[in-house]
């Protein structure tokens, strides 16, 4: 199967190239590579030869996706983008696999979201997925979106790197605790969207992270401490947990955003694997990076 992933410099893009299975043939186009937003996309895409596109592309800066500049480049991208992405691989016969995010929710639901439940985000960022999803599926009723959250990576910018810089850095630190999710590594993602790659009768939408929930404070602990355990960190500093009021950013951020990924486990037939265990290998691997 001959794949192309965009998004390719990205944390989730690098993770894919890194565990293509040995029956695929895969390239990987950055933004300066391939642009979705911009034109000759389908040109793009039919000289590549793709049977199967995995969009990993995507504008994430959520807090200056509030600033016009960044609302424009968040819906350029993540939504007119997506939706011509979709477009091209229905003219040139390509599947599509489109991730997307638990921000679609506000978060008031109080338990995990399931597939079909309605979207409401909360800010530019989460609006601009949605569109995106929502153009996709209109353009390709048979693309396959897939939901995901927090995810992070030894590479990249993300939240576990920017705790142990900071932990590094700083005598303590204050996390917000009133936020609930999941953390997700890019290893587990990327296995998972390979599977979904295998199997082409799998359309719509699903969820995937990581087994069970935490808050960022949660995740701020789990990190020092498996981080001190792996010798990345020379010592321990207080973490405190604090309300998201104390800690205000422009763009608001959903409460509760678990997903439900019943649907996942059961047409992929896996099984899951607690999101604390994942993160021991991630910080393994960047523990044996920097060695």
């Amino acid at each position: 199967m001959k794949v192309l992933v965009t998004g390719a410099g990205g944390q989730l893009g690098q993770t894919l190239l890194r565990t293509v299975p040995a029956d695929m043939m895969c390239m990987g186009c950055t933004s300066s590579d391939l642009d979705i937003s911009g034109p000759h996309l389908l040109e793009q895409i039919g000289d590549h030869g793709a049977q199967l596109v995995i969009n990993a592309a995507a504008y994430t800066a959520v807090d200056q996706a509030e600033t016009p500049e960044g609302r424009a480049r968040a819906f350029a991208v993540n939504a007119t983008g997506a939706g011509a992405l979709a477009a091209a691989c229905k003219s040139t016969g390509a599947r599509l696999m489109h991730v997307s995010t638990d921000f679609v929710f506000d978060g008031e639901a109080g338990r995990p979201y399931k597939t079909d439940a309605t979207p409401q985000p909360l800010g530019a960022y989460g609006l601009s997925k949605h569109e995106g999803e929502r153009l996709a599926l209109q353009a390709l009723p048979e693309a396959l979106i897939v939901r995901t959250a927090w995810v992070y990576s030894p590479y990249g910018n993300n939240f576990m790197k920017t705790m142990l810089r900071l932990m590094r850095e700083r005598d303590a630190l204050n996390v917000v605790c009133d936020q609930v999710g999941t953390p997700t590594a890019t290893s587990t993602l990327a296995a998972v969207l390979w599977s979904f790659a295998r199997r082409p009768a799998l359309t719509g939408i699903y969820h995937y992270t990581d087994a069970g929930v935490a808050s960022w404070y949660d995740f701020a602990v789990a990190i020092q401490e498996e981080a001190l355990a792996r010798g990345l960190l020379a010592k321990a500093i207080p973490i405190r947990p604090i309300p998201s009021k104390d800690y205000p950013l422009p763009a608001a951020r959903p409460a509760f955003s678990v997903l439900d990924k019943s649907a996942t486990y059961r047409d992929l037939e896996i099984i899951p694997t607690h999101w604390r265990s994942v993160l021991r290998d991630v910080l393994q691997e960047l523990h044996g990076q920097q060695g």
